[in-house]
């Protein structure tokens, strides 16, 4: 397994690629290259607890024998390989931002959910696997719809419900497979082994959620918009009453949207269902009373937990207490290098451009700015990150680590002005927003207009 140089985790990605490439062509009729992407699998978890059960796998599924078990061991490496790779990156990310992370103890085991549906689930899984990303069509795919029919009434089995859903209509929107000119071989083979894995019990079993009660200085908010869906992810430093060191938290809310609205538009779909972005808009705290805390630092959001504080701005936050925060530990099945998002603050760093893409240098260290993943929903442009001082961005990692800009402290007209990304989440006298705004307004009126009419046919 990788301990953390760049040639190990490399290593352990490539057997990840080739495994992906197995599972391209399916593993019914093994060619010479899925049997080296097996073989590589096998190779890379061959010093870990998985080795025995991972090489008879490989060996099986090489002679095109395998079954359920041994998919459930190969997704089993795979995951193991990116967990690794994860951990790793995140104890660089770690040493970056000088930050210490806290433990927390094992789930008790939970009353197991049904083991026929879970079978269920596991043997549309092996099929898939055995069938490839080539060999999909829309009979395999439509096979998972009456297995997340029979999961959705269950909360216990809902996740791995929502999750083969879906898996399944990635897969039908993509059938028939052998005319594909691209496959995403790396996101399917991450649904696939995820959901093989929560198909066997205690797999998803996690710790019951705290409470947090203190106050909440927001950071900065992530955006996430899609042609027919929107989430904002807004990064905090909670301060719990009665002392103790502040820790990372996170709140989010996703909503589905018309692909009509767009830009500052959305934020109208996402306040009603998240105070909290008013408070952010506003540059203000919120106090919260016995708010639902995962074992991760995810909020279970409650307006009735919340109220709004005292004026709070984000760059003193991230000044002043963002050094002393502490990070909750990441699932054991969330461990990938996707999930890496780690708030931190720089300034004093020198700005230039390598090629298109800008870069800051600060303390001997070089970091990209991922300018593509500044909103048009907000204030923040990537010249005003181009020309600041002082950043809160998100550290991600994508063949490397990068800076996701949330805010900035820049000069306009020989004054210090902080732009944030999540600026209009609470509403905007700015024109360019209350044109976006008052064009969201338009479009959500006309769209209950024509389903009203279509509920009284």
């Amino acid at each position: 397994m990788p301990a953390g140089s760049g040639e190990q985790l490399d290593e352990a990605l490539a057997a990840v690629d080739a495994f992906d490439r197995a599972l391209e062509g399916g593993l019914l009729r093994p060619g010479p290259e899925c049997v080296a992407g097996l073989g590589a699998l096998a190779t890379a978890v061959a010093g870990s607890p998985l080795a025995a059960l991972v090489g008879e796998a490989a060996g099986k599924a090489s002679a095109g024998a395998a079954g359920e078990d041994h998919f459930v061991a190969l997704a089993a490496a795979r995951t193991a390989l990116l967990g690794a790779v994860h951990d790793a990156l995140t104890a660089d990310a770690d040493e970056i931002t000088g930050r210490t992370r806290e433990e927390t103890e094992a789930a008790p085991p939970a009353d197991p959910p049904s083991a026929n549906l879970l079978a269920a689930a596991r043997t549309w899984l092996s099929e898939v696997a055995r069938a490839g990303w080539r060999g999909i069509d829309h009979e395999l795919a439509s096979g998972a719809a009456p297995v997340v029919s029979a999961m959705l009434p269950d909360p216990a089995l809902r996740r791995l419900a929502t999750l083969l859903d879906g898996f399944a209509a990635e897969l039908a929107a993509s059938c028939p497979g052998a005319t594909l000119e691209r496959i995403p071989a790396r996101r399917w083979g991450d649904l696939w082994s995820r959901a093989l894995l929560l198909t066997r019990p205690g797999a998803a079993d996690r710790p019951a959620d705290a409470t947090a009660t203190g106050r909440l200085l927001p950071l900065g908010v992530d955006l996430h918009e899609h042609a027919t869906a929107v989430q904002a992810q807004v990064h905090a430093v909670f301060e719990p009453d009665g002392g103790g060191p502040p820790r990372l938290v996170r709140a989010s809310v996703s909503v589905p949207k018309p692909d009509t609205v767009v830009e500052a538009g959305v934020w109208q779909l996402l306040r009603p269902h998240l105070s909290l972005l008013t408070a952010v808009g506003e540059g203000r705290a919120m106090h919260l009373d016995a708010m639902p805390l995962t074992d991760e630092g995810d909020l279970v959001w409650d307006d009735a937990r919340a109220r709004t504080g005292d004026p709070a701005d984000a760059l003193a936050t991230a000044r002043v207490v963002l050094p002393t925060a502490t990070a909750l530990p990441t699932a054991p099945l969330d461990r990938h290098p996707v999930r890496i998002a780690e708030p931190v603050f720089l300034e004093g760093y020198d700005s230039a451009h390598d090629g298109d893409t800008l870069t800051f240098t600060v303390a001997g260290r070089t970091f990209p700015v991922d300018t593509d993943r500044i909103p048009t929903a907000g204030p923040l442009t990537p010249e005003a990150v181009a020309n600041s001082g002082a950043c809160i961005g998100l550290l991600r990692w994508d063949g490397g680590f990068r800076l996701q800009p949330l805010a900035v402290e820049t000069t306009v007209r020989r004054k210090a002005v902080a732009l944030h990304a999540g600026a209009w989440a609470g509403g905007t006298t700015d024109k360019a927003g209350a044109r976006a705004e008052k064009a969201a307004t338009d479009a959500m009126t006309v769209l209950r207009e024509r389903a009203g009419r279509l509920l009284r046919k």
